[in-house]
């Protein structure tokens, strides 16, 4: 009867296991990052979306946005990063992208949202 060392196996396991932590060492380490992220209150929803040149990219009613960012924010947040809400004001915001000459976009709502951002986390 041959007997097989119980060391064998053993030894490929660690070894194994050397090579993941090689590998997890030579991979910088990712810092958390702040994102903007455009918000809408349920109130101000059906008119901004009268006032948005490119409504069609918006889902119809607030709560189907909703649960569409609530979606996004998680992945971002699962990722590590932090989330800064950014509410569009329907009052200020066609003010702000005439003063940017801008078009009441996703680009000029981004471009906000970034702004605000970048102020508050000096802040934070």
């Amino acid at each position: 009867m041959v007997k097989k060392k119980a060391s064998a196996g053993s030894g490929r396991t660690i070894a194994r296991l050397k090579e993941k932590q090689a590998q997890k060492q030579e991979q910088p380490v990712r810092q958390p990052m702040i994102q903007a992220m455009v918000w809408y209150k349920e109130e101000h929803y059906k008119e901004l979306l009268t006032l948005f040149d490119d409504v069609e990219l918006l889902p119809l009613t607030y709560q189907d946005w909703l649960a569409r960012a609530e979606e996004k924010k998680a992945e971002i947040e699962a990722e590590g990063d932090q989330v800064i809400k950014v509410f569009i004001d329907p009052l200020t915001f066609p003010k702000w992208c005439e003063e940017k000459n801008l078009a009441k976009d996703a680009n000029a709502r981004s471009q906000l949202a970034i702004e605000v951002a970048q102020a508050q986390s000096f802040s934070l």
